[in-house]
């Protein structure tokens, strides 16, 4: 039955080229216009194989645009939440006029189909032998308070620590391309939440771009929900580190970065420590060229990435 849900995994059409003007989306609500977005995000569940095994998976459904998906399927449960981190299999497929997505290797093979808010795994003969609820996690520090004494940079109402030319929502989130006035930072922990933007015919660094500096050193920000987490990719150490486990979550989630950061020493380099949404990616990382102090910024690559509740704990 392992391979019986492989062979769905591997399904599908080839994804066409596509020149028109890429769609953007900065709000849920926005997105919603776009029907593939309430197709996209994350599944999990179970099938029963043929020894009647009862077998977890995790699965990742990537909207590419004009009703095209990706869907990414992870043994054992969802990144960070039981996958085993065997090499994860992927398809591509096209949704019907009906509104449904059904991956299939060929004809005679397992079917999964996306539909209702769910999905389904079928045999050939349409038998289910598995059901696949769509689930929203949400990182466990969102919403996190700062504690007594934290330097509180940005909490909705004014963009005072931040330099010239940072700029508001009119909902309250701080908008990408800001720098903090301090700029003497040095040891300190880290709390931002961020929230990619949906681009579903947008690919590769033309995705929800930006990336966090701190004193001279870029986690990457970047919409890698279902990709594999190279170090130019979501949580990445741009260019030179990749993420322990691409924690990414669907687009217009709210994420969140938790971050141990301890400057270099006379005989220790700079070290940094990186939970996504809750998760080690980076564990006490030795820094390259770093700067002995410096400040925060939230690059600019012309996608509206959006940050709120930003606070920092020197130590």
């Amino acid at each position: 039955m392992k391979e019986l849900l492989i062979s769905v995994l591997l399904c599908g059409s080839v994804i066409a080229n596509h020149h028109e003007k890429k769609g953007v989306f900065a709000t849920p609500e926005e997105a919603a216009k776009d029907a593939d977005f309430a197709l996209q995000g994350e599944y999990a569940g179970s099938y029963t194989n043929g020894d009647g095994e009862v077998k977890k998976v995790g699965i990742q459904v990537i909207a590419l645009g004009e009703g095209e998906f990706r869907a990414v399927g992870y043994a054992g449960g969802l990144p960070g939440a039981g996958w085993d981190k065997n090499e994860p299999i992927s398809s591509e497929a096209t949704k019907a006029e009906n509104g449904t997505v059904t991956f299939q290797k060929e004809e005679g093979a397992a079917i999964a189909v996306i539909k209702n808010g769910g999905m389904t795994l079928l045999t050939p003969d349409k038998v289910d032998i598995g059901k696949f609820n769509k689930v929203s996690r949400t990182s466990p520090t969102v919403g996190a308070k700062p504690p007594e004494g934290a330097l509180i940079l940005f909490d909705g109402k004014n963009v005072e620590h931040w330099q010239d030319g940072a700029k508001m929502t009119e909902d309250g989130l701080l908008m990408q391309g800001v720098n903090s006035k301090r700029n003497d930072l040095k040891d300190f922990d880290l709390h931002i939440e961020f929230r990619l933007p949906y681009e579903p015919k947008a690919r590769g660094q033309g995705r929800g771009n930006s990336g966090m500096y701190l004193l001279g050193t870029e986690t990457q920000m970047l919409d890698s929900f279902g990709l594999k987490g190279e170090a130019n990719e979501c949580g990445g150490l741009y260019p030179w580190k990749t993420p322990d486990v691409n924690m990414c979550l669907p687009p217009l989630t709210w994420q969140t970065y938790d971050v141990e950061f301890r400057a270099a020493k006379e005989d220790q380099k700079s070290t940094l420590t990186v939970k996504h949404n809750g998760v080690v990616i980076h564990d006490k990382v030795e820094l390259k060229n770093q700067k002995a102090q410096g400040n925060i910024h939230l690059q600019d690559h012309g996608n509206p990435v959006r940050y709120r509740n930003i606070w920092v704990v020197e130590k």
